[in-house]
């Protein structure tokens, strides 16, 4: 199968735009063609997630391409980086860690990047893409968030390849990407979901995580919603969805802007399986999701993936008036921009008097920064459940937002399964 060019790829692969550009159109040559594409489309956006330093040939490569002269040819928003610029030295991040990571990001800030430093994008306008908009982003979260709740196209683009779509704004016209790709494959029915659970917080990121095994790589349509999610359970359970399995696209027929319908879900054809959920189910993948046999706790996390304006509001009047326990730490990860907009609405002198403390621009999966004091941890994100006993080596609880709160100021892991027993 040939690979069809048209006069700006060619001119690019000669090197007539610099060698940048170059390099970044030969990989992507390279990677359509072993992906059987047929052609290149243009992208209007990315979003890179090789911001995140975790060794030097992602750092050298970075380097490399700024050294030559790289800029990026469309809007284009960074993923986390590898440290908090101006809190890392409160933890336990080892200096020279952190000046590798800061070369990472000057790297990447030099090529005309926008440094949102965040793995949710999505969450300001202007880095939000729209509607069947043809984009290159990498990061999960946002990869699943970007196709299914915004209806935009991207495939699951890794480190490295992303800024080369960028700096060339082309991308493969393969999967994703295109109509016919997009259809539902896996129905997933609800079966007598209690209403009260479907409204709390806790149940979209076990909902996600049962998903993501289900599915695996193929794009599951959820049908039989008596609520319509709010956007950050949205985001908890394409999250999860993309942790536990490699779900880059789901659909919510009523809610997501691909699926008005279980036909249109499927684009008219039969699902490839069937599979009923039951509270059985949801309640297995729950537990699934802890991995500690005591209610000893020194740290409750937020944030994975980064903490939207409506999350620090819903936490505020959690917080109000209480004070954390002296023993456990409380973290909230964000971006600069979510957190600036909670600064402003008063939010965050409710997280100061409660003990809290914030982190932004990073991921504590991806940086350095935990002490080893620090053994047991609780979250309300599956993907952190999910991910912190194999990236941190960390025992780890998952609860509502509700529970985490409450068990910072008792000291001790406190879960609420009433809505779980039914």
């Amino acid at each position: 199968m040939t690979l069809a060019l048209n006069d700006h790829d060619r001119a690019m692969l000669r090197g007539d735009h610099g060698p940048a550009a170059k390099i970044a159109m030969t990989i992507i040559v390279r990677m359509a063609e072993v992906s059987g594409a047929e052609e290149l489309l243009d992208i209007t956006g990315a979003h890179i997630d090789s911001t995140v330093y975790i060794g030097d040939a992602g750092l050298e490569f970075a380097e490399r391409l700024a050294s030559l002269g790289a800029k990026v040819a469309v809007p284009t928003s960074l993923n986390v980086s590898g440290l908090d610029e101006h809190h890392w030295q409160e933890w336990a991040v080892p200096p020279e860690w952190a000046r590798q990571a800061q070369r990472q990001m000057e790297a990447y800030r030099s090529m005309g990047t926008t440094p949102t430093w965040t793995c949710a994008p999505y969450q300001t306008e202007a880095s939000r893409p729209k509607f069947r908009q043809q984009i290159a982003w990498g990061e999960s979260n946002a990869i699943v968030f970007a196709n299914s709740v915004i209806g935009a196209r991207t495939e699951r683009y890794p480190d490295l390849f992303d800024i080369c779509c960028a700096i060339t704004a082309r991308a493969p016209a393969i999967g994703l990407h295109l109509t016919e790709n997009r259809a539902g494959e896996v129905l997933l029915q609800m079966k007598d979901i209690p209403l009260a659970l479907q409204q709390s917080d806790d149940f979209y990121p076990v909902l996600g995580h049962f998903v993501g095994k289900i599915a695996r790589d193929r794009i599951p349509v959820i049908h039989g919603l008596a609520v319509s999610p709010a956007e950050d359970q949205l985001k908890a359970l394409g999250a999860a969805s993309a942790s536990s399995g490699g779900v880059a696209l789901f659909h919510v027929v009523g809610v997501t802007p691909e699926a008005p319908t279980l036909e249109a879900a499927f684009q008219n054809k039969s699902p490839h399986e069937t599979i009923d959920v039951t509270m059985e189910l949801l309640r297995n993948a729950r537990a699934e999701l802890t991995h500690t046999d005591s209610d000893e706790l020194d740290m409750v996390v937020l944030g994975s993936p980064h903490f939207s304006l409506a999350e620090f509001k819903r936490l505020a009047p959690l917080i109000a008036g209480k004070q954390k326990h002296p023993n456990v730490k409380f973290l909230v990860t964000s971006s600069r921009a979510m957190t600036q907009l909670a600064k402003q609405a008063g939010y965050l002198d409710s997280l100061q008097s409660f003990g809290a403390q914030l982190t932004v621009d990073t991921c504590i999966l991806t940086t350095p920064m935990l002490p080893p004091e620090i053994k047991r941890l609780m979250t309300n994100s599956a993907k952190f459940a999910y991910y912190t006993p194999g990236l941190l080596g960390r025992k780890i609880a998952f609860g509502s937002l509700k529970d985490c709160v409450e068990s910072a100021v008792e000291g001790k892991i406190i879960r609420d399964d009433s809505l779980w027993a039914s």
